[in-house]
């Protein structure tokens, strides 16, 4: 009933009708919610003991979250993830709020892959951005507000992924001073460039009545914040343990959607809370090569499954 409901994605209901199938017997949708909660108990200690592992002891782990309804209310599912594991927690917020209630980035000691959500600067770790967000919205500004610095600065952070991964391949683990510091010369100057065809807007295009901060165009916005975190842009090039993108975290939450495309969403806050605490044990059983259903049965039997390097919470 777990693994359909949950690794499958299986609607409860229609759940229910493969089973009736299978076994000529008809369940209701209670019994496999119970089992699912049932489930989440079972896997919870193997889930906390993910969760200290991240904050203790990972040099470089992803961050990302992404809107999921419950109950016709839009909430957020918030992941924090590796190549080898994975956590995943649901929270009426996206912010800080959220952030400090699930309490991994507060207290977490390596350096934090993200996007530009301005709710994760709030927090005195190191950060690194992710480039694919910023490779999409030049691509954005280069069909939409072409200028010669768009297309010089897509060509330059293309160049600087392309050197890393070049040297990657020889197993060598920096890049040359020389060449660091060539590559961030030329980003510098770009930011300049961008800056200067972008002004901020004038003082006297305010509106009548008009309030607050007037509007910056979308090309300014980019470069503040290429300007403002220029060492968490760059983290990829100075850190090879930091990756180009957050592709990791992207990914592990595109299943999470499959979910809502299959069903439509959650009926319950408790039932999205257990169905994030059960996926995020089989994320982590898949990532280190054990199965789903061996997973949930290792759980069952009151053996959940741990990876070797993660330490169990002290009981």
């Amino acid at each position: 009933m777990v693994y359909l409901n949950t690794e499958q994605h299986l609607p409860l209901e229609r759940t229910c009708d493969l089973l009736e199938e299978f076994y000529h017997h008809r369940l209701s949708e209670g019994t496999i919610v119970t089992a699912c909660a049932e489930a989440a108990q079972k896997v919870a200690k193997s889930n906390e003991a993910v969760k200290e592992h991240l904050v203790e002891h990972e040099r470089v782990a992803h961050f990302d979250e992404t809107g999921m309804v419950i109950n016709g209310v839009l909430h957020w599912l918030h992941t924090a993830s590796t190549s080898l594991l994975t956590y995943y927690a649901m929270h009426p917020k996206r912010g800080s709020a959220a952030i400090n209630e699930i309490n991994i980035l507060p207290r977490f000691k390596g350096r934090a892959v993200h996007d530009d959500l301005v709710s994760y600067f709030q927090y005195e770790v190191e950060h690194a951005l992710c480039n694919a967000h910023h490779l999409r919205t030049l691509l954005f500004l280069l069909e939409r507000y072409p200028q010669k610095w768009v297309q010089d600065l897509i060509e330059l952070l293309s160049k600087i992924k392309e050197k890393v991964e070049a040297v990657k391949r020889k197993t060598e683990t920096a890049l040359s001073i020389r060449q660091t510091n060539a590559f961030s010369k030329t980003y510098d100057e770009l930011v300049r460039k961008g800056l200067r065809a972008n002004p901020p807007p004038k003082k006297n295009s305010r509106q009548h009545g008009q309030r607050g901060r007037l509007k910056q165009s979308p090309a300014r916005n980019l470069l503040l914040r290429l300007r403002e975190h220029k060492q968490a842009v760059l983290a990829f090039m100075y850190d090879f343990n930091v990756p180009f993108d957050n592709n990791q975290a992207e990914r592990d939450l595109r299943m999470m959607k499959v979910k809502q495309k299959v069903s439509g969403g959650f009926r319950s806050l408790a039932g999205a809370q257990n169905f994030c605490k059960i996926r995020s044990y089989l994320s982590t059983a898949r990532k280190n090569g054990v199965k789903a259903l061996a997973a949930l049965r290792y759980a069952f039997v009151g053996n959940p499954f741990l990876p070797d390097f993660v330490a169990p919470l002290a009981e």
